[in-house]
């Protein structure tokens, strides 16, 4: 019973974790908590718009929540209709997230 319920948990808290919300687990009586990384906003300037693959390129500054210094590179967009709110020369402020090892733009939007 005890293997049974050690599967239990082991289960739920790999089922939050993918989900990206904090779980909770006991574990012998201590609380452990398990929290997915929280995604910084990074400046930046767009340098290309390409809605036929879905990706922007975008020169930025260090992105902290991944470990890149400052650099151009080409992301993903995790919705196709962020790509109309953006043009080649806009400076914006993003957030950025590995998503299954593709570096993903989870939100944008033109800097004021």
């Amino acid at each position: 019973m005890k293997a049974i319920n050690t599967t239990l948990q082991a289960a739920i808290l790999a089922a939050a974790f993918l989900a990206g919300a904090p779980a909770m687990a006991d574990h012998d009586g201590h609380g452990q908590q398990a929290m997915s990384v929280v995604a910084d906003t990074a400046d930046g300037e767009i340098k290309k718009v390409d809605k036929p693959s879905g990706k922007l390129t975008i020169k930025h500054g260090e992105l902290k929540n991944l470990g890149m210094g400052a650099m151009t590179m080409v992301f993903r967009v995790k919705d196709a209709a962020m790509l109309d709110k953006v043009k080649a020369g806009d400076k914006v402020r993003f957030t950025v997230e590995n998503a299954n090892g593709a570096m993903t733009v989870t939100a944008i939007e033109v800097a004021k």
